[in-house]
């Protein structure tokens, strides 16, 4: 079953969400190193005064690093998929391995999804 004008305009606003949070997550994270650096030039010592506060100001980086890179991955593939929905909105939630509709519950969750959830042999 192909999707409605309903389900494709509801998927059009999921896709626009999901946008802007990849958006603010990458602009906290801009936010937070840009902050770090102005933080670090006002610093009398680069050093933090405890070995456990370096250790956890380099797994905090790390982590908003990693959230941001993802985020990044997935701006991507939503602006794929809205030019896909503009393009061909006959042909979107459509699966591209098997050529069958992806169901709306998936879409719902993962708006950018271009195969639905195929299982391999049991």
């Amino acid at each position: 079953m192909t999707l409605t004008d309903d389900q494709r305009q509801h998927l059009e606003r999921r896709l626009h969400e999901e946008r802007e949070r990849a958006q603010a997550i990458m602009r906290r994270y801009d936010e937070s190193r840009d902050a770090s650096l102005e933080e670090a030039d006002g610093d009398l010592s680069a050093f933090p005064f405890h070995v456990a506060d370096q250790g956890t100001d380099s797994f905090d980086q790390e982590m908003a690093a990693q959230l941001a890179e993802r985020a990044s991955r997935e701006l991507e593939e939503i602006d794929e998929a809205l030019q896909r929905l503009y393009e061909h909105p006959e042909r979107f939630g459509i699966s591209e391995t098997t050529g069958e509709p992806i169901a709306f519950e998936r879409l719902d969750l993962i708006p950018w999804a271009r195969t639905g959830a195929e299982r391999g042999p049991p």
